[in-house]
Parts: structure tokens; C-alpha cells; sequence
């Protein structure tokens, strides 16, 4: 059975092994990868989620995950194995989607 993918949902993902400055660890992600591609690839794209704060960071994007304050770190986007995620922790508010989107494409859009 495959397991489906919600785009904007907050997972928890084994980030290991990794190289250089990669966040690792087993972490939140959340998912930008559309629904799609999530349910045909067997990779999605994410972005992880850090309690390292850096609100100056125009690459990072203020969230909250499980009620704690967290940044989503668009600079650290990347595919991921599907067999990488544990569970399902949360989701993005409809407001903070928007901003996510437009960050990826101020970051990686002409």
C-alpha cells in the first residue's frame, strides 16, 4: 500500500546520513512537492524544519510545529526518500502556505 503525502503537512524524517553543512538528524520536514508528484515519485521535496532560530535569515520562514516556535529552512530544500518519514506531526496555516510558496520562488523562481 502506498502511504500519500499531504503537501504543506509537517513529518517527521529521518535526515541521515548526511554531508557537509546538510541539516541532519531526524527532524520535522514539511512537504512542498506537489500532491502529484507525491503520489507517483518515491521521492518528495521538503524543507526541514529547525529549532535553531535566525530571524534575520531571509531564507528561513517563522512557523510553529507541535505548538513550539520553528523555522522552516527553504535554504536546505531538498528530495527525500519517501522511506525517510516516521509520522505525521502537523500542518502549515493556510497564510504561512502562501508565504512558503512565495519565498521558494523569491529563492529559486526567475
Amino acid at each position: 500500500m502506498k502511504r500519500s503525502y499531504e503537501r504543506y503537512a509537517i513529518y517527521l524524517a529521518d535526515l541521515n546520513p548526511t554531508r557537509g553543512a546538510e541539516i541532519q538528524k531526524t527532524r520535522p520536514v514539511v512537504v512542498v512537492s506537489h500532491a502529484a508528484m507525491n503520489r507517483h515519485l518515491d521521492t518528495i521535496v521538503v524543507c526541514p524544519l529547525t529549532r535553531s532560530l535566525h530571524p534575520r535569515w531571509r531564507s528561513r520562514l517563522s512557523c510553529r510545529c507541535e505548538g513550539q516556535p520553528a523555522e522552516i529552512a527553504v535554504d536546505q530544500i531538498r528530495a527525500i526518500s519517501k522511506d525517510r518519514i516516521q509520522k505525521r506531526l502537523d500542518r502549515l496555516e493556510p497564510a504561512l502556505e502562501a508565504d512558503l510558496r512565495a519565498l521558494i520562488v523569491e529563492m529559486y523562481g526567475t
